[in-house]
């Protein structure tokens, strides 16, 4: 049953919280899921919050604090020691999780809490998440795990499965690797269920176990994930020894926090730090103002375009007519097309080796559209010149202007669009910082060159 907070229920809690009832307190969350108890700490006040949390067993406290907002655990932390936040958090929960945790904490504060991780294991295992860059496999991956020599048996395996059974969360395999460490494949836990005790490892096991050298990127292993249905991915390193291995819930998380820092910059803007609700007013505008900054003196050049157009605009006045149509057709093609392109590329469907693949998809794609746009904007002159007189007596001169004008900044703007993605992923940068908003821009000042060329050499004779 999914837990709602009731205002009722609210109130109660923050009246037992002002007034210590401590019991109360703790019996109103005894029964509740840690990501439950996080929704209730997220509706109260930080020093509401800090109370409940502090009364929390040490267990629970440690389960809670990862299901927190960044926001409000960051905020929370903040207020214990490092040898407080070791000793009462760290030591209760799995190296991948303790290694986000810490590594949101301030430099000074990391540094207190590692050294005072009292499982020498578990700090080793810790330092060593911390030291992968962040949106690898190797900073996803948790090192615990359960794992046998290929030369054990299939008792060995029950009773390695007993031994980790308290450090190890959701065993979905046993991992077999050879005397150097290197993995070589992976036992169900069915076949510990089917199988004779007595029968070797290395008769039961499967050798085509699926795996993921920890410098790849997330996206790797959420489509290897999801390409072969797995549940766990074994990371190994360079040499194919065995580190840790990634679960489907880390992956979850990694990528759903990546997709809102791509939407966020496809929009045009830096990604925020929190959620929309927990961001500041200054923290919207600091992250916002760059980019329209930017955008803005982008734009300006629409008018510096325009300025080398100035004769052509006062001989045909109604050149400027179709300056916004134009325009924004080419910018809106470009934004579709760069938007299904960095879609593609977070989801390994193309590659930048297939750019020219994908050039020539993308040039017959933009005629295409272009051509529609083209007669639809030829039949609106064409149909409006019959009822006003707006155009003149050389309505179907403008109309072929911008019918052709239309093919032009359609097709160029398809092509930016599709392109710039692939341009930036080749050189290292995030795709997603080909925003819409950017390469709308790009494509509104060259569309205005090309609208403008066109209507000089369609219009020659009216503008000599």
């Amino acid at each position: 049953m999914t837990f709602i907070l009731s205002k009722a229920n609210l109130e109660q809690i923050q009246e037992n919280i002002a007034q210590q009832r401590d019991a109360e307190v703790l019996d109103a969350v005894k029964d509740l899921h840690p990501a439950d108890i996080a929704d209730v700490l997220d509706q109260l006040t930080l020093k509401e919050a800090q109370y409940l949390f502090e009364r929390l067993e040490p267990e629970m406290a440690a389960e809670v604090v990862l299901e927190l907002a960044e926001d409000k655990r960051d905020k929370l932390l903040g207020n214990y020691t490092g040898k407080e936040i070791a000793e009462e958090l760290i030591e209760h929960i799995d190296s991948d999780d303790a290694a986000d945790v810490i590594a949101e904490l301030p430099e000074e504060v990391r540094v207190e809490v590692l050294a005072n991780i009292e499982d020498e294991g578990h700090r080793k295992e810790i330092s060593e998440l911390l030291t992968y860059d962040e949106g690898t496999a190797g900073a996803l991956m948790a090192k615990e795990l359960v794992k046998v020599n290929v030369g054990a048996s299939m008792l060995d395996c029950v009773r390695v499965l007993r031994t980790h059974a308290d450090m190890v969360d959701d065993v979905y395999v046993i991992l077999v690797v050879d005397d150097h460490d290197r993995l070589v494949g992976s036992i169900p836990l069915k076949a510990l269920l089917t199988t004779s005790l007595r029968m070797p490892v290395k008769d039961v096991y499967d050798p085509d176990v699926i795996s993921i050298e920890a410098h790849e990127d997330v996206d790797e292993a959420s489509r290897i994930m999801e390409k072969y249905d797995l549940v766990i991915l074994p990371v190994v390193d360079d040499r194919g020894r065995l580190l840790g291995r990634i679960t489907i819930d880390d992956v979850v998380d990694a990528i759903r926090e990546e997709e809102t820092e791509d939407t966020h910059r496809m929009g045009g803007m830096e990604a925020l730090e929190y959620s929309y609700s927990a961001s500041t007013l200054w923290d919207m505008v600091k992250k916002r103002v760059g980019w329209l900054v930017i955008l803005f003196i982008g734009e300006s050049f629409t008018a510096t375009a325009m300025g080398f157009y100035m004769n052509e605009i006062e001989k045909a006045v109604v050149l400027a007519l179709f300056v916004p149509l134009i325009i924004s057709s080419g910018g809106n093609t470009g934004s579709q097309a760069s938007t299904l392109i960095i879609r593609a590329l977070a989801l390994g469907d193309i590659t930048t080796r297939e750019w020219f693949r994908i050039f020539r998809r993308e040039l017959v794609v933009g005629l295409i559209l272009g051509l529609a746009l083209a007669i639809v904007g030829f039949t609106r002159v064409a149909v409006w010149s019959q009822f006003v007189n707006l155009y003149g007596p050389h309505w179907l001169l403008v109309g072929l202007v911008v019918a052709f004008a239309l093919i032009g900044v359609v097709l160029w703007g398809n092509l930016v669009g599709s392109l710039f993605p692939l341009v930036l992923k080749r050189f290292g940068f995030d795709p997603a910082s080909a925003s819409a908003p950017f390469v709308a821009t790009l494509v509104d000042v060259t569309g205005l060159v090309i609208y403008f060329s066109i209507a000089s050499i369609f219009l020659r004779q009216i503008l000599a």
